[in-house]
């Protein structure tokens, strides 16, 4: 990690963020509440293996529609237990007065 004074070579060659979410990947999937980037900025800045963020379609029992939530993926499982458990810092909604 950069701010650890550390290179990923996975950041370096434009590996870390994947635009698919492979079977293996362990996936946290919630409701975004805050700006996309505050999330991945969060990611890029805390966590260093590969990942996927991007949207996932789920049915809706109550009114038998589709809604849209988000999804983030880890490699290392590791990862996505750590972020499972930091989503409630990160995903705040933003006071707007």
């Amino acid at each position: 990690m950069l701010k650890h004074g550390e290179v990923n070579p996975l950041a370096v060659w434009g590996l870390r963020r994947l635009e698919h979410c492979p079977p293996h990947f362990t996936s946290v999937d919630f409701d975004l509440r805050c700006d996309e980037k505050a999330v991945t900025d969060w990611i890029w800045d805390n966590l260093s293996g590969r990942f996927y963020f991007g949207d996932i379609y789920r049915e809706n029992p109550a009114s038998s529609g589709i809604v849209v939530c988000k999804r983030a993926s880890f490699e290392q499982g590791a990862e996505a237990s750590f972020f499972g458990m930091m989503l409630d810092t990160i995903n705040k909604a933003e006071l707007i007065f």
